[in-house]
Formats: C-alpha cells, sequence, structure tokens
C-alpha cells in the first residue's frame, strides 16, 4: 500500500473505525429501545447524539482525506467507505426518530429479530473495518465478508416475511401500515449498507494484495 508517516496512516484508519463503532452503538441503542419502549423518547434522543457524533466523524475523516496528498488507500475508496459507514448510524437515528414521533401502541413482533440482525451486522461490520489496520489479507476479509453476507441473507427473509404480515394482516390500518413499513425498509436500508461497506473492503483488499 502506499502509505504517509505511520502516525498519520493510522489517524485514517482510526477514524474509519470510530465510523464503524458509531453504527454499532446505534444499532445497540436501537436494541435497548426496543427493550424499553416506554422510554423510547429517551432513547432515541441517545441515538441522535450518536449520530452526531459519527457527523463529526466523518466531517474529520473527508477532512483529512482532501488535505492528505498521499493517503494510504485511494481518496475515492476512503470517501466510499466512510460515506456508507454514515449512512448506516443515519438510517438507524431516521429510524428510531421515527418510532418516536409515530404514536405506535404497540411493537410489532417482528421487529425483535430485524434489530437483532442489525445488531450483528454492525459489530461484523466493524470487525470488517479492523482488517484494514491489522492484517489486510483477502484471506481475513472474505471469511469476514461470508458472515456479514449471511447475516444480510438472513435479514432480507426476516424483512420480506415481516412485510408480508405487516400488509396481509385482516383489517389492515392503511396508515400504520405506511408508518411500520417505513421502520423495516429503514431498518433493511441500514443492513444493506453494511453488506455495501463489506464489498468495499474486500475490493480494496483486492486491489492492493
Amino acid at each position: 500500500m502506499r502509505l504517509p508517516g505511520s502516525s498519520k496512516k493510522n489517524a485514517f484508519y482510526e477514524l474509519l473505525e470510530k465510523q464503524a463503532d458509531a453504527a454499532m452503538r446505534a444499532a445497540q441503542a436501537f436494541q435497548v429501545l426496543i427493550n424499553d419502549f416506554d422510554n423510547r423518547i429517551q432513547h432515541a434522543a441517545r441515538i441522535k447524539e450518536i449520530e452526531n457524533e459519527a457527523d463529526l466523524i466523518t466531517h474529520s475523516l473527508a477532512n483529512l482525506i482532501d488535505s492528505t496528498f498521499v493517503t494510504p488507500l485511494d481518496k475515492e475508496d476512503l470517501h466510499a467507505l466512510s460515506s456508507q459507514l454514515d449512512d448506516v448510524t443515519d438510517s438507524i437515528e431516521a429510524c428510531t426518530g421515527r418510532m418516536a414521533l409515530y404514536q405506535f401502541v404497540e411493537l410489532r413482533p417482528d421487529l425483535e429479530l430485524l434489530v437483532s440482525q442489525l445488531v450483528r451486522i454492525t459489530e461484523a461490520t466493524l470487525d470488517a473495518v479492523k482488517v484494514l489496520r491489522t492484517c489486510p489479507s483477502l484471506e481475513n476479509i472474505q471469511g469476514i465478508y461470508k458472515h456479514i453476507h449471511d447475516i444480510e441473507t438472513e435479514h432480507d427473509g426476516a424483512f420480506r416475511r415481516a412485510l408480508a404480515n405487516l400488509i396481509n394482516a385482516p383489517d389492515a390500518d392503511p396508515i400504520k401500515v405506511i408508518k411500520w413499513k417505513e421502520i423495516y425498509d429503514r431498518i433493511e436500508a441500514a443492513v444493506d449498507k453494511c453488506e455495501d461497506v463489506a464489498y468495499t473492503i474486500e475490493s480494496v483488499v483486492v486491489k492492493y494484495a
């Protein structure tokens, strides 16, 4: 890889890892929210704080990329990874923000599994990002990518079942269907972005192998 000074090289990886960590913490806080739904407004506020923190990290990384002549990875790859990681946290915050806003009386039973899968995939995504700094080999990243892909595939099936249960429920309230579909869609968007991150990292490792 083309490297600037060692300490500056590590700064790029540290910021990417902080972005991935923020996404994971947002997902974990989402899980806390659904287990303490009566206090969802407070939990959503905490997730908003994490999202604001993630935005600052994204901004710091963008400035570092643009101000550095020789970066450890191609600038377009760094920007792509940063944007994808930021999208994960943004999708989670948008989802939980709406859950605090919408007047749901109770949670749908499908939600627990979907959020559990979101937590698992964000944890695996942080592992994938760490590979760039610690041991960027194709063998290492392919195992993590397969794990992330498997979670995404599980989630895709759970998402479709949840959507079918929502839409096909007897006497379904159209407004509630719209609201819950938005929640499901944003969870799926966050999960899909995690797979995008893993794919980008795999491509980067192949490029520099």
